[in-house]
């Protein structure tokens, strides 16, 4: 029998880590940084070879890190290949140059050190690190050096690259937070727009229906319809565009205020054909306007579902109560349902998120004597979404 565990996933963990992508966002391709250090670098390094009294002539080192310079350019897509040529050069050079290098211009070259964990990928990070520990400790090793250089070379590149992977971890964690935000605010749109103009488009489809049925014995009937079906498609294309300007991120979007509680009359009368009973309890100015304005949506996406899913209905109880911590609402109808809501649509899920970014809970459901019912208990001062 095959053991109940045989490393497979260590193995998939391991190698989806090794094939792990470069850094995250993407690296900019060119930066003004990139021509200020290539125009800075050479004059630090003519000056500095040109006042250095103390040291022996260091224009064969000046020359060599001119002529490497320009490699920089492709450091970000090539970090390891990059920071690989510029020690290459530097050991043939030392092969060559009687003298050692000796510029503190030089200090350039720790942009390459600094770039291969800031923007590699992990098996470019790997390479790097091991390419480095070779070019620091290999001197020392083999006697041409003491190792108190080896170490403070040592302790200069991992304060470096310690650098890179701090920069690294902080790009990539706002990046990440962006992409939440981004992702929150999608949701908060969309549960908007199917609240408005899922409310709006609902009575517009049983307006018309009644009109189509009252059109041959009541002409009366059929304007009337038409009349609300005009004014219902007038306000969801108003929301409509509000929330297109939030979108396109306008410098000056025409907001209308936050719906809250003191709409709710009116949101049951509009376009309804099924009577909705509306009682409050409470005092309305402890609730927050957030608060408010989520138990507003709630109510609509409830009595939308009402008209849309209740057959046979002939009233709605819409019944608020608001005491010292929280808001209580519930609405429910005498009607049979064409089908189970939960089973299909948003609605019901938008309720429930709703609720609970407050902190709060909603729950929807059948009830004992027929019909449908939507409960919701939000706190007086939840957070804004």
């Amino acid at each position: 029998m095959k053991p109940p565990y045989d490393g497979g996933m260590d193995r998939r963990g391991v190698r989806s880590w090794w094939n792990a992508p470069a850094a995250d966002p993407r690296p900019p391709q060119r930066v003004w940084r990139d021509w200020a250090l290539l125009a800075i670098v050479p004059v630090l390094v003519a000056v500095e070879t040109l006042l250095r009294t103390d040291i022996p002539s260091q224009w064969p080192w000046a020359v060599l890190l001119v002529a490497v310079l320009p490699a920089t350019l492709w450091r970000r897509r090539y970090p390891t290949a990059v920071l690989t040529t510029a020690l290459g050069a530097g050991i043939v050079a030392g092969q060559l140059i009687s003298t050692d290098l000796a510029l503190v211009s030089a200090a350039y070259l720790l942009v390459l050190v600094y770039t291969v964990p800031r923007w590699g990928s992990v098996r470019s990070v790997l390479a790097g690190a091991v390419l480095l520990a070779i070019a620091v400790l290999a001197p020392s090793a083999v006697g041409a050096a003491p190792w108190v250089d080896a170490w403070g070379s040592a302790a200069v590149v991992l304060t470096t690259s310690t650098l890179g992977l701090a920069f690294r971890w902080r790009a990539s964690s706002r990046a990440r937070e962006l992409e939440r935000v981004r992702l929150l605010e999608g949701e908060r749109l969309a549960r908007d727009l199917h609240d408005t103009v899922a409310h709006h488009v609902s009575a517009i489809a049983i307006r018309a229906q009644a009109g189509r049925t009252a059109a041959a014995s009541d002409p009366a009937a059929a304007t009337d319809a038409l009349q609300v079906i005009e004014e219902e498609a007038s306000r969801a294309l108003d929301e409509m565009r509000s929330i297109v300007r939030i979108l396109r991120r306008e410098d000056e979007p025409e907001l209308a205020p936050l719906p809250g509680i003191a709409d709710l009359s009116t949101l049951a009368r509009s376009g309804t054909t099924v009577p909705v009973e509306v009682t409050i309890t409470g005092n309305e100015a402890a609730v927050s306007p957030h608060v408010g304005a989520a138990t507003y949506r709630i109510a609509q996406e409830a009595l939308t579902n009402i008209r849309r899913h209740a057959q046979g209905a002939t009233r709605a109880l819409l019944t608020l109560r608001i005491d010292a911590l929280a808001v209580h609402l519930e609405i429910s109808d005498d009607g049979r349902l064409t089908h189970d809501p939960p089973s299909r649509g948003y609605g019901i899920a938008g309720m429930t998120e709703r609720a609970a970014l407050l902190g709060g809970r909603c729950i929807a459901g059948p009830g004992q004597t027929g019909g449908w019912i939507v409960t919701a208990a939000l706190p007086l001062t939840g957070s804004p979404e």
